[in-house]
């Protein structure tokens, strides 16, 4: 009576990509998407999504995002527009430019910091390009 349907996702989800744990990346990414890292990755990161990067992750290189979940280790200068969540694992050196910020105890944050309100942060990053 039922048709047997696998459900598949469609071309409208919102699956984020992932770099798993033994994965290591170098290049330029850009993307729509949400990303999840928990490998390493040397580059360039560009996202209007989320990024979450898990407690073994290594982040080196520039980051563009819409919002980011910081668990691992972070190099570089790093934009987000709208918050910043960096959890008590978390290790950002750098420069940073962001529109809300967000830390736990224990988190290490050494940073030359900016907070903008979210036009600010584009005008900031067409700036620097």
């Amino acid at each position: 009576m039922f048709a047997d349907k696998k459900k598949r996702p469609s071309e409208n989800s919102k699956l984020p990509n992932y770099i798993g744990v033994s994965t290591n990346i170098k290049g330029d990414i850009n993307s729509k998407e949400d990303f999840r890292i928990d490998g390493q990755f040397e580059g360039n990161l560009t996202t209007t999504g989320k990024i979450v990067l898990g407690e073994k992750g290594v982040l080196d290189g520039n980051i563009k995002c819409g919002n980011a979940e910081i668990l691992g280790k972070v190099s570089g200068d790093f934009v987000v527009d709208n918050l910043l969540s960096l959890k008590s694992t978390a290790k950002i050196d750098g420069n940073v430019v962001i529109g809300k910020l967000s830390i736990e105890p224990g988190a290490f944050f050494n940073a030359t910091c900016q907070m903008k309100n979210a036009q600010t942060v584009k005008n900031v990053e067409a700036k620097t390009k």
